[in-house]
C-alpha cells in the first residue's frame, strides 16, 4: 500500500499513512471477530462493563432528557479511551504474547505511572488527556444541541418523551433534520481526530497533537473507506443501544479490536519508537 508521507521522521513529524480499498473496513471486522474468539472472556467483559454503565446512565437520567443526552454523548465519545485495553489485547495477540487479566490491569496502571512522571511510561498519560479532550467535545455538542432545541422547539423539551414527540415525530420534521445535520457536522471532526489516535498513542511514543494530525491525514487520504468505517461504527452502536444495551456486550469488543486493525492497516509506524519494547523475537 503506498504511503503519502515521507518515511523518515523527526520527533515531531507525522508517520506515513497508507491508502486502502473501499471495503477494507469489513476486513477489520473479520479480524476483530478472530481476536474476540481468541480472547472471548476479556472482550465480552469490556462490553458488559460499558453496557452496565449505559444502563446506570439510563436509570438515573430517564426522565431528565438533557442530563441523559449529555451522559450518553460523553459515554459514546470516550468509548475509544475505554477500549484502550482492547487495543492492547489485539496487539498482544498479534505479537503472540500471552493474554489475560494481567494485561488489562497493566495497561490501565501504566497511566498512573505516566502521571507520576516515570520516564519509561511517561507518554501513557497522554491517553487520559486525549480522553478529556473528547469529553469536552461531547459536552460542547450537548450545549449546542440543547440551545438549538430550546430556541426552535415550540414547546419545552425536558424528557426523552418530549424529545420524541416534539422533535423526532414532529409533523414537518424540519427541526429533527436540522438537529441531525448539526450533529453530523460536529461529529465529523471528532471522528477524524480519533479514528487511529488512541491505538497510536498506546503503541508509539507520539504526542496527542501528532496522533490527532495523523488521524486527520488518514481520513483525508481515504475519504470513502473512512466514511464506510464511520457508518459501520454508527450502525453497530445503534444496534447495541437499540437492543436495550445488551448488544453492547458484543459490539464494544468488536469495534475495539477492529479499531486496532484499522490503525495497523492505515499507519506506518516503523519510523516511530514503540511505547514499550516488544519481548525478544516478537514483531513491533
Amino acid at each position: 500500500m503506498p504511503s503519502i508521507l515521507p518515511s523518515r521522521l523527526s520527533p515531531s513529524a507525522l508517520p506515513p499513512v497508507h491508502s486502502i480499498g473501499l471495503l477494507q473496513p469489513l476486513a477489520w471486522l473479520g479480524l476483530a471477530w478472530r481476536d474476540l474468539c481468541r480472547a472471548p472472556l476479556l472482550g465480552y467483559a469490556h462490553g458488559l462493563v460499558l453496557a452496565l454503565l449505559g444502563a446506570a446512565i439510563l436509570a438515573v437520567g430517564h426522565n431528565r432528557f438533557w442530563l441523559m443526552a449529555g451522559a450518553l454523548s460523553g459515554f459514546l465519545v470516550i468509548g475509544p479511551v475505554v477500549a484502550t485495553s482492547l487495543y492492547a489485547i489485539s496487539r498482544a495477540l498479534e505479537r503472540g504474547e500471552a493474554v489475560g487479566p494481567g494485561l488489562v490491569r497493566q495497561t490501565w496502571m501504566r497511566w498512573q505511572s505516566g502521571h507520576a512522571g516515570l520516564q519509561q511510561h511517561a507518554g501513557y498519560w497522554c491517553l487520559v488527556r486525549f480522553g478529556l479532550l473528547l469529553s469536552l467535545a461531547a459536552t460542547g455538542w450537548v450545549v449546542v444541541s440543547a440551545s438549538l432545541i430550546t430556541v426552535l422547539s415550540p414547546v419545552p423539551v425536558r424528557t426523552p418523551m418530549d424529545f420524541l414527540q416534539q422533535v423526532v415525530l414532529a409533523h414537518d420534521g424540519r427541526l429533527f433534520a436540522l438537529w441531525l445535520a448539526l450533529g453530523s457536522f460536529l461529529a465529523a471532526p471528532i471522528f477524524a481526530s480519533s479514528v487511529v489516535a488512541m491505538p497510536l498513542l498506546l503503541d508509539r511514543r507520539v504526542s496527542v497533537w501528532q496522533a490527532v494530525l495523523t488521524s486527520w491525514t488518514v481520513v483525508i487520504a481515504n475519504p470513502a473507506p473512512m466514511a464506510l468505517w464511520a457508518a459501520l461504527i454508527v450502525l453497530f452502536t445503534l444496534l447495541g443501544l437499540g437492543s436495550l444495551l445488551i448488544g453492547l456486550v458484543a459490539v464494544v469488543p468488536m469495534l475495539g479490536h477492529a479499531s486496532w486493525h484499522a490503525y495497523r492497516d492505515l499507519v506506518d509506524v516503523s519510523g516511530l519508537a514503540p511505547r514499550e519494547p516488544a519481548p525478544p523475537g516478537r514483531a513491533l
